[in-house]
């Protein structure tokens, strides 16, 4: 054991690119035959030394301490222990089989590298040449033919011309886009009116009725919606057809491109399929996720998610064991999720880290644009904007403030947005987005009987939606052929469902600059031994966690909240999917609500400093925090003063940050 650790460890040391994990996957259709470790080697080299690089190696860095925690927790784990968690799998499996529903038929239906095939369907000169959408800075996509090479989305350009030299550029048009993903939503529509559109490239559709209407398969749907989208578009489709929609979308990516898979509504077949799928198949799972499972518990595959499901349970939270054990039973959404309002709306824009001020409020000024054209186009209105930065060294910083009336202007827009930047500087930027929440209409339309919070709470979707698809590698390009080029992101967001345990597991590994190493672990393993309790003797209460404060950037004005975090999000959540504010529970899969729900709490706290108020905090943390002080001794502090020796308040951090660079 000890040679074969020493032997790969003198192999790293001399093909470093081999354990370099975060620039390559070939899960993506049309990259099955790539040369895995050249590409691995040419990323590595030209990324090497770059500040995306350090990060990924922090990060990379974390994750294996984390990996290596885990098998120490699960080297303690005594035969009794392993029994009890035993039985809460079959239990839960048993529960979970109760609720397998073999009645319906959903098919996934998937664009062939949607991006890529529209823009030559508009320039036909490109077919069969390698073709990528966006520039050096940043790609969107790749055709199949650049695929061949390694070339990928969300990887720099510069690179992406390194691995294929004959690589032809063609920038990015949304609009263009947006016409074509109309076209094929019209035909989606004759199928299933209720259609689940994913994003402009794919969406899942319940055809059970058409079938049993009809009287025809569900592969004979699938054969003929993709011909009527071809007809519609000129565009090829790939389509996958299943009893549930997590099974759905991974049948769709077996045969890509121009293809379609069938797995038939029978437990048996069912379990057969999933039984060897590498888990890394599942949408939802990633690499950060994949690495724990391979690395510290040795499952590979879905089957083994069911054989390990103890471990699972006694080093997971319940809502990621259960994530894992309905993936090895083959389980996924069935039922047409209910029509959700949408919470938010928002607006980025990616491009090369930059410092220069105008160039920023340039920028600034394009977005703000872009997000009251969508605003206006939807007829909304809202008081809450958020600014979002992701800095040259990838730290996520979010600042909100509350208008005073609700608005769709793009001036009352920049005007605030402008405020919040303003705030922040100096400082190197390489994306800017603007969100708006708090929508008029949602304040008319919501129920006088029910909490405000509570709103947030929605029925949870078991499918989820892959995070490494969006992932952004985003190097400095300037000294490589870069220059000041840019990738626009002009997104509208709408409810896309990301993956509750890789945005658990992520966030551990991204939070060691707020919380030491040492007391990440402390409090991981205290929560775990919690809850491994609690879920034996069935209870479901947990302590908040308070040790984050959000101090205020003594630069920003006192009408401003402030929130900076290496995380995407400006609250932490306790144990992924508890508010540290106020208790509520919402799991990472509500994007958009949890988004909505971070606002809530930075405007809140903005409105009652306007008012004078000497307390933000909720009448649920007030509730809890007096229920603290009945069971203490009384204590000569604040009330929002913490514990010295257990968290390092926010401020230090940042006066060390400022100090180590």
């Amino acid at each position: 054991m000890d040679n074969g650790e020493s032997s790969s460890s003198t192999n790293n040391s001399s093909r470093p690119w081999e354990s370099y994990n975060t620039v390559f996957t070939n899960a993506k259709a049309g990259m099955e035959g790539v040369d895995k470790e050249k590409v691995q080697r040419i990323v590595y080299e030209m990324s090497k030394g770059s500040k995306y690089f350090q990060n990924e190696e922090r990060k990379d860095a974390h994750m294996k301490q984390k990996i290596d925690h885990m098998r120490d927790r699960c080297a303690k784990l005594s035969s009794s222990d392993l029994s009890n968690y035993q039985k809460v799998v079959d239990r839960r499996v048993l529960e979970l089989e109760a609720t397998r529903d073999l009645s319906r038929i959903w098919l996934h239906v998937d664009m062939d590298a949607f991006y890529a095939a529209v823009e030559t369907l508009s320039d036909p000169s490109l077919k069969g040449k390698p073709m990528a959408v966006g520039g050096l800075s940043m790609i969107s996509t790749a055709n199949y033919e650049a695929r061949k090479f390694g070339v990928r989305a969300a990887m720099p350009g510069f690179i992406a011309r390194k691995l294929c030299p004959d690589l032809i550029f063609v920038p990015v048009d949304f609009t263009k886009y947006t016409r074509y993903s109309d076209l094929t939503r019209k035909v989606f529509g004759n199928y299933d009116p209720n259609f689940i559109a994913e994003s402009l490239d794919e969406a899942y559709l319940d055809i059970t009725d058409v079938c049993r209407e009809r009287g025809l398969s569900g592969a004979e749907i699938a054969e003929e919606l993709r011909s009527f989208v071809y007809s519609e578009t000129g565009l090829t489709c790939s389509a996958g057809v299943a009893a549930n929609r997590l099974l759905a979308k991974v049948c769709s990516d077996i045969n890509k491109p121009n293809g379609q898979f069938v797995l038939q509504n029978d437990r048996s077949t069912v379990m057969t399929f999933i039984s060897s799928l590498p888990v890394r198949k599942i949408g939802g799972i990633g690499k950060v996720t994949e690495h724990i499972l391979k690395d510290a518990l040795g499952i590979k595959t879905c089957e083994e998610m069911v054989q390990k499901g103890s471990l699972l349970y006694a080093l997971f939270s319940q809502s990621s064991a259960d994530f894992f054990l309905s993936v090895g039973l083959g389980l996924g959404g069935t039922d047409t999720p209910r029509v959700r309002s949408r919470k938010s709306i928002s607006s980025e824009r990616t491009f090369s880290a930059t410092g220069d001020e105008r160039l920023l409020y340039s920028k600034l000024a394009e977005i703000a644009e872009m997000l009251s054209q969508d605003m206006k186009k939807e007829g909304l209105t809202a008081r809450t904007l958020t600014l979002k930065l992701k800095t040259a060294s990838f730290e996520i910083r979010s600042r909100a403030v509350s208008l005073q009336r609700y608005t769709c202007s793009s001036d009352d827009i920049l005007k605030h947005a402008t405020k919040l930047l303003k705030a922040e500087l100096p400082v190197s930027v390489r994306l800017i987005g603007l969100r708006m929440s708090q929508f008029l209409d949602e304040i008319r339309n919501s129920d006088p009987s029910q909490g405000t919070i509570t709103k947030f709470i929605v029925q949870k979707d078991s499918s989820r939606q892959d995070l490494d698809d969006i992932e952004s590698f985003d190097i400095d390009a300037s000294n490589n052929e870069g220059g000041s080029l840019s990738f626009g992101s002009h997104e509208t967001s709408y409810g896309h469902l990301k993956d509750v345990v890789e945005y658990e597991e992520r966030s551990h590994i991204d939070s060691e600059e707020v919380i030491t190493n040492q007391e990440c672990m402390e409090k991981e393993e205290r929560r775990q031994v919690l809850e491994g309790d609690a879920l034996l003797i069935k209870h479901k209460e947990c302590k908040p966690d308070t040790s984050h404060s959000m101090n205020d950037n003594p630069n920003a004005q006192n009408t401003e909240a402030v929130s900076v975090f290496p995380q995407t999000e400006p609250l932490f959540w306790v144990d992924g999917y508890k508010c540290v504010l106020c208790g509520i529970e919402l799991p990472p899969s509500f994007v958009e609500e949890r988004q909505e729900h971070s606002d809530f709490h930075l405007a809140q706290r903005l409105q009652n400093e306007e008012s004078g108020s000497s307390s933000s905090t909720t009448p649920s943390k007030r509730r809890i925090l007096g229920k603290e002080k009945a069971n203490s001794k009384p204590k000569k502090q604040k009330p929002d003063q913490k514990d010295s020796s257990k968290y390092i308040p926010i401020h230090t951090f940042f006066t060390k940050s400022n100090q180590n660079s």
